[in-house]
């Protein structure tokens, strides 16, 4: 599944491609992917067309485009999640006429007033598209990265910020964290708490902070939990560089090019490969319904606590 590198990835692209750009018309192909549009497809497209495009905004794996009224500023937003294989492919005005029926798996398209389209593909059908009202954020703070308005579309109010959002109160995270009876993996993976962090990314920052994943957070020092933060927010960063992650087709940029940072991960997928700190195997175990990469030298696991009852009684 897309984290935030490879959502910021295609909001970047968003940014620079279709921001501005008027819709003239919107082509549902499949009504499942707009399921979460409580109107139905023929109000998304009534709430869609004429609209401008006014920027690119995300919080966390959440992508939303304000929509400008001619009247007066944006109160509602275009909310793309793109699931395990939503894409958000630019398409130009010649490649919309010499394609006919587009992508295979096109599930919505918009319309531009350049001839070109927006398009949403999307195979598994995870992802969706609606149009959402703009509620403002808890903090005042600007909504996401890309935005300047303290507002996020009604379904992310409950995102948190995440590491790479200037406005992130890091101190509060790392409190938060540290008061949850659960281990550091789970808190990573927590959208409440921190968002953006998916299962690749919270191996590989734990694999550089040296922290097994089933570490309890309430036993972690402050300085731990930052030292995970960093090393997550520092793969990431990297991550965002290359393009993001890709292993398949799946996941490509608005130009429909493929990430590369699969190249550079030491943990994540890597299973019976030696560590490239220590050379030790790296194992792979259930986790969650999904996997927990790790180093067993690296990243010993944590002690069982001790039983009272075993204690022996001295006198």
């Amino acid at each position: 599944m897309p984290e935030l590198p490879e959502v910021e990835t295609v909001r970047d692209g968003l940014e620079r491609h279709v921001v501005g750009r008027r819709v003239l018309g919107v082509d549902v192909r499949r009504e499942y992917s707009v399921r979460r549009h409580l109107g139905g497809p023929a109000d998304l497209a009534g709430r869609l067309h004429g609209r401008t495009l006014a920027a690119a905004v995300r919080r966390g794996k959440f992508l939303w485009v304000p929509l400008a009224r001619s009247e007066g500023e944006s109160d509602d937003a275009m909310l793309v999640h793109l699931g395990m294989s939503g894409q958000l492919l630019v398409r130009s005005a010649e490649a919309v006429a010499a394609d006919g029926a587009g992508h295979p798996h096109l599930r919505v398209r918009l319309l531009l007033d350049d001839g070109g389209a927006l398009d949403f593909v999307d195979q598994r059908t995870f992802g969706h598209v609606s149009v959402q009202d703009l509620v403002p954020t808890v903090d005042g703070a600007p909504g996401g990265r890309g935005s300047s308005s303290p507002t996020v579309p009604e379904p992310v109010a409950h995102i948190a910020r995440d590491l790479l959002d200037p406005a992130l109160d890091r101190p509060a995270l790392v409190r938060a964290i540290r008061s949850r009876r659960t281990g550091i993996k789970r808190a990573l993976l927590d959208q409440g708490l921190v968002s953006g962090i998916g299962n690749i990314y919270a191996d590989e920052a734990l694999w550089r902070a040296q922290v097994h994943f089933a570490r309890p957070t309430a036993a972690l020092r402050p300085a731990d939990v930052s030292r995970v933060l960093d090393a997550a927010a520092e793969v990431m960063s990297e991550a965002l560089v290359q393009g993001g992650t890709s292993f398949d087709a799946l996941y490509v940029n608005v130009n429909g090019a493929s990430g590369y940072f699969d190249r550079s991960l030491a943990v994540y997928g890597q299973e019976g490969r030696p560590c490239p700190r220590c050379g030790t195997p790296i194992r792979r175990v259930e986790f969650m319904n999904r996997s927990a990469a790790f180093c067993p030298r690296c990243q010993p696991p944590p002690r069982a606590p001790r039983d009272p009852q075993r204690r022996t009684k001295r006198g």
